[in-house]
C-alpha cells in the first residue's frame, strides 16, 4: 500500500481555497487595523420604521466583510473535509485529514446534537443557556465538548481509536503520518498509522485520543471534589468568622505558602507514595463530598422529616459504598472492607489515585479562600437578613441563599481550575511522575516525543496541540461564562 497524503484527491480543490481564505483574512485584518488607526468610521445608518438600515458602506465596512467571508470560506472547506471523511470509503482518496475527520464522526454528531438542543432550549437552561449568546463562550464550549466526546468515544466506547495505544507493531517505529501497516489485512488491524508511529512503534493518533480520556478521568472530577472541600470549609469560615475562620485560614495559607508545582511533585514522588500518606489523605478528603451532600439535603428538607430521613438514608448508603470502594486498597495499609472485599465496586490504579488526591489537596485551599471571600461579602445582603428573619437554619442560609448567589465566580473559577489541572497533569507526565510510565497521557507522550524532536515532529506535536487546545477552550469557556454571569 502507498502512504496516505495529507489531503488526498481533495487537496487540489480545497487547499487553494483555504490558502486564499487565510490570505484574504490576513490582508483584511491589516486593512481593518490600519483604517481604524487612521480614524475611519463605519458607513451611515438610517432608521426606517424603527429598524436600522445601512445607507452606505465605508472601506472599514468592506474590510470587516472580507474578514467575515474569509472565515466562512475556511470553515466551509473544513466542513467539506469532514463530510468527505464520512461519505468517501477510500482512504487514498480522502487523505489523512479527511480520514481523521471520518474517524471522529461520533464526535461531530454528538456536537451537533448538543448545540442544537442547547440553542433550542437555551432560555430554559439558566446560565448555561445564556452561554450561547456569547460567541467566545460558544467557541470555548465547542472545543471543550469536542475533547469530552473524543475522550468518551475513544476511551471506554472504543469507537475512534485505530489501534491499541500500548500495542507495538514491528516496522512502524517513528514512521511518518499516513504510513501503511504491513500485513494489516492478515492481522485484522487498521491498515494505517494516521499520525505516524512513536519511538516504540505505537500509533500516535490512538495515544492522543486515549490521552484525552486520561485527562477526563482525573481533571474534572478531582477539581469537583476540591470544590466540595473548599465550599464545605469556606462557607462556615466566611459566615461565622472568629476563631474558626482564623484557624482554617491559617491552614489554607500554610498550604499555599508552598509553590504549587513543588507541592504537587512532592505528593506524587515514589518516596512519599511509599509512606502511604496519599492513601491516608484520600481517606480524609473523600469524606468531604459525603459531608457536603448530606448537609445540603438535610438543610433543604430539615422541616420535612418524612422526606429527609429516607433520602438521607439512601444517600449515605450509596455514597458510603462509593467511598469505601474509592479508598479501599486490598492488601495495603487501608483495607476497610477486609473479608467483604467482594463489595468493592471498582479498583483505582495507585498512580491515578495519588494524582487525584494531589489535585484535590493543592486546589482546595484556593477554592476555600474564594468561597470564604464571597461568603463574607454576600452574608451582608438583604436577602440573607430576610432568610434569618424567617427563622431559616444557618446551613440552609449558607447552602441555599449564599452559595447560589456565588455561582457565577465559582463556575468561572471551576473552568479555569480544570485548565490548570490539565497543565499540571501534563507537567507531571512530562517529568515521568504520577501516572504509570506506559500511560498514553499527553505529558508522557510529549516527553517521549521530544527526545527526537529535531528529527521527527509527529510524535510530540499532536499531544502538545491537544493539550493547548483543551486549555484554550477552557479559558474561552470561562470568559464566556464570566460575561454572562455579570449580565445575569
Amino acid at each position: 500500500m502507498e502512504p496516505l497524503t495529507w489531503t488526498g484527491a481533495l487537496g487540489p480543490v480545497l487547499t487553494p481555497l483555504m490558502m486564499a481564505a487565510v490570505a484574504v483574512f490576513l490582508l483584511a485584518l491589516v486593512a481593518n487595523l490600519g483604517l481604524s488607526f487612521a480614524g475611519s468610521k463605519s458607513g451611515e445608518i438610517a432608521y426606517e420604521n424603527g429598524q436600522a438600515v445601512l445607507v452606505s458602506r465605508s472601506p472599514l465596512d468592506y474590510a470587516t466583510m472580507a474578514m467575515k467571508y474569509a472565515v466562512l470560506l475556511f470553515l466551509a472547506c473544513c466542513l467539506a473535509y469532514i463530510v468527505a471523511g464520512m461519505v468517501i470509503p477510500d482512504a487514498q482518496t480522502k487523505g489523512i485529514i479527511a480520514t481523521l475527520a471520518g474517524r471522529l464522526t461520533p464526535v461531530w454528531i454528538a456536537l451537533v446534537v448538543t448545540f442544537a438542543l442547547s440553542i433550542r432550549f437555551k432560555r430554559r437552561l439558566g446560565l448555561y443557556g445564556k452561554l450561547f449568546d456569547s460567541m467566545i463562550g460558544m467557541i470555548g464550549f465547542g472545543i471543550v465538548m469536542f475533547w469530552v466526546f473524543a475522550a468518551v468515544f475513544g476511551g471506554p466506547l472504543d469507537m475512534i481509536v485505530t489501534h491499541d495505544p500500548l500495542n507495538q507493531i514491528s516496522g512502524m517505529k517513528n514512521e511518518i503520518p499516513g504510513s501503511p501497516v504491513q500485513d494489516a489485512a492478515e492481522r485484522g488491524i487498521y491498515p494505517y498509522y494516521l499520525l505516524g508511529g512513536d519511538n516504540l512503534a505505537r500509533d500516535v493518533f490512538s495515544r492522543m485520543i486515549e490521552g484525552g480520556w486520561e485527562v477526563m478521568k482525573i481533571a474534572p472530577f478531582a477539581t469537583l471534589f476540591a470544590f466540595m472541600v473548599g465550599i464545605t470549609l469556606g462557607l462556615p469560615a466566611g459566615f461565622y468568622g472568629g476563631r474558626l475562620d482564623t484557624f482554617l485560614s491559617f491552614l489554607a495559607n500554610l498550604i499555599l505558602a508552598f509553590p504549587v508545582i513543588l507541592l504537587f511533585y512532592l505528593l506524587v514522588t515514589p518516596e512519599i507514595v511509599a509512606t502511604g500518606i496519599p492513601v491516608y489523605m484520600a481517606a480524609v478528603l473523600f469524606l468531604f463530598p459525603i459531608i457536603f451532600v448530606t448537609v445540603l439535603v438535610n438543610s433543604r428538607y430539615h422541616t420535612q422529616p418524612a422526606i429527609r430521613t429516607p433520602v438521607l438514608a439512601v444517600i449515605l448508603v450509596v455514597l458510603g459504598w462509593l467511598y469505601l470502594s474509592l479508598v479501599h486498597q486490598q492488601g495495603s495499609r487501608i483495607d476497610f472492607l477486609g473479608p467483604l472485599a467482594f463489595l468493592d465496586l471498582f479498583d483505582i490504579p495507585g498512580g491515578i489515585l495519588v494524582v487525584f488526591v494531589a489535585v484535590m489537596f493543592v486546589n482546595s485551599p484556593t477554592v476555600f479562600r474564594i468561597v470564604r471571600g464571597l461568603t463574607m461579602d454576600i452574608k451582608t445582603r438583604d436577602y440573607v437578613a430576610a432568610a434569618q428573619t424567617r427563622g431559616e437554619g444557618v446551613w440552609y442560609i449558607m447552602l441555599w441563599e449564599i452559595l447560589p448567589n456565588a455561582r457565577g465566580p465559582l463556575i468561572v473559577d471551576f473552568c479555569l481550575r480544570i485548565g490548570y489541572t490539565t497543565i499540571l497533569l501534563g507537567t507531571l507526565g512530562f517529568f515521568g511522575l504520577g501516572l504509570p510510565p506506559e500511560s498514553p497521557d499527553w505529558g508522557s507522550t510529549i516527553n517521549e516525543g521530544r527526545k527526537l524532536l529535531s528529527i521527527y515532529l509527529h510524535p510530540a506535536l499532536p499531544p502538545a496541540l491537544s493539550l493547548l487546545s483543551l486549555v484554550l477552550g477552557l479559558n474561552l469557556l470561562a470568559d464566556g461564562l464570566r460575561e454572562e454571569s455579570l449580565r445575569d
